[in-house]
């Protein structure tokens, strides 16, 4: 018979950079129990210390990676693992393990030697109460996010790195060896720009871009930036002015604005530094 479970089941995914991470687990709720460490009375709570924990209820709790991760300066393969923790008073053990076919947390059946990485965690702790456990991300940029793990005043915090610049780099080539179009060339700069690298190449790139597919305003947009990152501030304000105009056609009011703004601020640093 199906019914519905006390702790119910949840799945998340997150984006990060050109990076995925699913996270698939059971959410049990406080309900007035002791969680962590021990009972007023001594006993243990719900989550004994120095014991196997699932991170969740149920079945184990199962994390993916579509790329390679760099977790406490030690790289983590793509792919899946069962998250497990050993909670301490004062210092918690992560481990991501390789075998994901045991129930719950394994117990004697869990191998320390499977553990495809294991990592230490302080955990801090918030006035605020959560009351049923939550996996969530946090911090999130192109190149990492920090993974919560949150139940009752605990935090476990762990800070996940990608090296989205070399995966990037290899699309790039990639777009390149084929044939690329002007909008390949204008993306290409625009993420160069983003990044605030390789300036002088991206600026052939959306030259490239504006030669081939005539002017918009997002083509000058990403000239002008780059302009301004070589403190060409002359040119950069010719090209703001020009997407400016083109904006303007398109009643695009966030982007004249946008234009208007940088054309200023550019303006003053040409004054400052003459």
């Amino acid at each position: 018979m199906n019914h519905p479970k006390a702790s119910p089941f949840s799945k998340i995914e997150q984006h990060v950079g050109l990076s995925k991470i699913t996270i698939a687990y059971s959410r049990p709720s406080a309900k007035g129990r002791i969680l962590f460490g021990n009972q007023p009375n001594g006993e243990p709570g719900l989550v004994p210390n120095g014991r196997i924990w699932r991170v969740g209820a149920n079945e184990s709790t199962k994390i993916s990676f579509s790329t390679a991760v760099i977790i406490d300066g030690k790289t983590l393969p793509k792919g899946t693992y069962a998250l497990y923790a050993f909670p301490e008073e004062d210092l918690w053990e992560i481990t991501f393990h390789k075998n994901i076919t045991h129930w719950g947390d394994g117990r004697s059946n869990y191998n320390a030697e499977e553990d495809a990485l294991r990592i230490k965690v302080v955990p801090s702790h918030k006035k605020d109460f959560q009351e049923t456990f939550l996996i969530s991300f946090d911090n999130i940029n192109h190149n990492g996010a920090s993974m919560h793990l949150n139940w009752g005043t605990t935090q476990i915090t762990i800070p996940l790195t990608f090296d989205t610049k070399s995966i990037m780099q290899e699309q790039i080539d990639e777009m390149l060896s084929t044939e690329p179009t002007a909008q390949t060339y204008y993306e290409i700069a625009r993420y160069y720009q983003e990044q605030g690298m390789k300036a002088k190449e991206a600026l052939g790139f959306v030259d490239k871009a504006i030669k081939m597919d005539g002017d918009t305003y997002f083509f000058h947009r990403v000239k002008s930036l780059l302009l301004a990152d070589l403190k060409k501030y002359k040119e950069a304000i010719k090209a703001s002015e020009i997407s400016m105009k083109l904006a303007e056609k398109e009643g695009k009011d966030e982007f004249v604005r946008l234009n208007k703004n940088d054309i200023n601020s550019w303006k003053a640093l040409q004054t400052k530094n003459r």
